[in-house]
């Protein structure tokens, strides 16, 4: 098995679920709540709602992380036709944890009701699900034969409801408009099993050095301990900038990995950081054969939920022998990642 690149061990997407909390939030209730212009956002983000398990009034978290997280691996169990007591392993991955300790991971394992199985958190941006599915992989590799991969944000700590633009900073008043809440979940198999979804390549690659972040989440979030510190920060020009070219260049790698071209290609599931972002990557691209699955303008950006949102989206859409690529970057200290994903004709024999 590689670290990166081709694929030697088998590793299939069996099922997928999702879950976002509550009722869609759109731009005039953002404008009406925060003074944010409904007009500006619709101009220039291009997202049209998104979810927040807390409520947009009082600021009163109604879901949690491990709420979500628990509700689209149910869903994934489900879809994949895979009894809990079967799960070999579980892997989540979140920028924003519940609390340090107990994990997210172990708070989900238990209300599974899962036990003595192998559970690990991975604490990173936009790429984690990728993250995710590359430790997946290696225990697949070891032994395994099915495991959940898990990926989920909330944005409870980090949007003040009691803040106005008139005091937020631009890269803070930004986050306000970008991010929403959600969770996506995977079964994972080494046999070709329910969709029966192909991993044929991996790309999960630090290239941040010497550069300053795009993206800074504090820990402490609005509890500021020291005057003027920043709870959520995005360089937006920094991102707008490099985001579509290393978007390309992984799309690239990843054909080249998997031995496809272009016309090769059925589907784009492209970066979500905001639906006008999306836009120019895919343009940026430029892969026009290829049908392009894209959820932010109804979730907005929900961090390493976003690839198995999409991946959900795919499932639904995918048909026998078709192929897609998943292209991730990560701006918090620049990561480039992405999948290379194939349907089968037909079930191929067990390994």
């Amino acid at each position: 098995m590689t670290t990166n690149g081709g694929t030697r061990t088998p590793l299939y997407i069996a099922g997928t679920g999702t879950a976002l909390p509550g009722d869609p939030v759109d731009n005039e209730q953002l404008d009406k709540a925060f003074g944010i212009s409904a007009e500006w956002t619709d101009l220039f983000v291009g997202t049209r709602t998104r979810h927040f398990g807390w409520d947009l009034g009082t600021g009163e978290v109604l879901h949690t992380l491990a709420d979500l997280c628990t509700e689209a691996a149910d869903r994934a169990a489900a879809s994949a036709g895979t009894g809990l007591q079967d799960l070999d392993f579980l892997v989540l991955a979140t920028t924003t944890p519940d609390r340090l300790l107990p994990t997210t991971a172990n708070e989900v394992a238990d209300r599974l009701g899962l036990d003595h199985l192998p559970t690990y958190q991975i604490q990173a941006g936009c790429s984690g699900a990728v993250q995710a599915l590359d430790l997946a992989r290696a225990l697949i590799a070891s032994g395994h034969r099915t495991g959940l991969v898990v990926g989920g944000d909330v944005t409870a700590r980090f949007l003040d409801p009691h803040r106005t633009p008139a005091d937020l900073p631009a890269q803070e008043l930004i986050n306000y408009v970008l991010f929403g809440d959600g969770a996506g979940a995977a079964v994972v198999s080494a046999e070709s099993e329910g969709e029966g979804i192909g991993l044929r390549a991996l790309l999960h690659r630090f290239t941040g050095r010497g550069r300053q972040p795009g993206q800074i989440i504090d820990w402490d979030g609005p509890v500021r301990r020291t005057p003027g510190r920043t709870m959520l920060s995005e360089d937006y020009k920094a991102i707008e900038d490099s985001v579509p070219g290393l978007a390309s260049e992984i799309c690239w790698e990843l054909l080249d990995t998997a031995g496809w071209t272009p016309d090769d290609l059925d589907f784009l599931l492209p970066p979500q950081l905001s639906a006008r972002m999306t836009q120019r990557i895919v343009e940026t691209i430029a892969v026009p054969a290829a049908r392009e699955i894209s959820c932010v303008v109804d979730t907005g950006n929900t961090g390493n939920a976003l690839p198995l949102l999409q991946l959900d989206r795919l499932v639904r859409q995918m048909s026998s022998g078709e192929r897609a690529l998943a292209v991730v970057v990560e701006s918090s200290k620049w990561i480039r990642a992405g999948l290379a994903l194939e349907k089968h004709a037909e079930a191929e024999p067990n390994r």
